[in-house]
């Protein structure tokens, strides 16, 4: 479609030189014309807006604020509160690179009790481009136990390389940080959803690629602080490590509303399990719950 469009206006172009005066001096000076049109109007067709994607977000907007509860159940506790973690819209749009973003932050606290134990201070960022939904620019401080981690990456969706402050990495087309991949996520369309679905994001963490796998398991109404709310239950792909022990530990109830944001979820680790619930939310785009 681009090379068509492009090419109409290069025809046209020339028609038009092809009628003007046949006196040399004129035809050569409007054919520099024609090259300089040609020198301005290539690379906005090249690099213009229409060279990203364009995702319609109806799902989420700027200044939507969730707040949860972090719950760690083991053979020496029973269900004690470890933690809170919030994730942020900015009100404002952010510009990267001459595009508008959605900045979006999501922090995560350890308890003062919990903190004893394992001292959680984590905070990343993300730019998501507003029209592709795609990362211009991640950053990370993680702060666990005495694991610290601090990153910041660039994402060039044209060459398609991921810049971090170590290394230069090729990605595929529209790769995702930990965290866009998630509202990413949220703008997909699961009413036609069946049970054992599977859907796939691509994302850049840690300078390498990964591909997760999310699968579909069924509808379920869940009881909440809120009230019975009607879910969208899932189980995605984890990285196995020093945290995880198997590559699906993790489920998660979204609500089945326009807002698919996650009420509860549930994951076990290398020792007991953990729970995460909604306790707070505002700005929401739609009313929680509701079609």
């Amino acid at each position: 479609m681009l090379n068509f469009k492009f090419g109409i206006i290069v025809n046209s172009l020339n028609m038009f030189v092809m009628h003007l005066n046949k006196d040399t001096r004129i035809q050569n000076l409007k054919l520099k014309i024609f090259n300089l049109l040609l020198f301005f109007l290539f690379p906005l067709f090249l690099f213009g807006q229409g060279n990203f994607r364009s995702i319609e977000n109806n799902t989420f907007q700027r200044g939507e604020f969730l707040k949860y509860r972090v719950f760690y159940d083991s053979w020496m506790t029973y269900w004690m509160t470890a933690g809170y973690g919030t994730m942020e819209i900015d009100p404002e749009p952010v510009r990267i690179n001459n595009r508008e973003t959605y900045h979006i932050t999501v922090e995560g606290k350890s308890s003062n009790v919990f903190s004893v134990f394992f001292k959680v201070r984590d905070k990343y960022e993300t730019f998501i481009d507003a029209e592709g939904m795609m990362p211009l620019k991640f950053i990370r401080y993680t702060r666990e136990g005495g694991y610290k981690k601090d990153d910041t990456v660039y994402f060039d969706h044209k060459s398609l390389k991921a810049t971090s402050t170590r290394k230069v990495k090729e990605i595929t087309r529209y790769a995702q940080d930990i965290v866009s991949a998630f509202y990413y996520v949220r703008t997909w369309d699961f009413d036609t959803a069946e049970v054992g679905d599977k859907y796939y994001v691509n994302f850049f963490l840690d300078d390498s690629l990964y591909r997760s796998e999310i699968i579909f398991l069924g509808r379920e109404t869940i009881k909440t602080d809120f009230g019975k709310i009607n879910c969208l239950r899932f189980k995605p792909l984890m990285a196995v490590g020093e945290v995880f022990t198997e590559p699906y530990p993790m489920e998660m109830w979204v609500t089945d509303d326009k807002n698919k944001i996650p009420v509860l979820m549930r994951s076990g680790v290398f020792i007991g399990s953990v729970k995460i619930e909604l306790v707070e939310f505002r700005g929401l785009k739609w009313p929680l719950g509701g079609h």
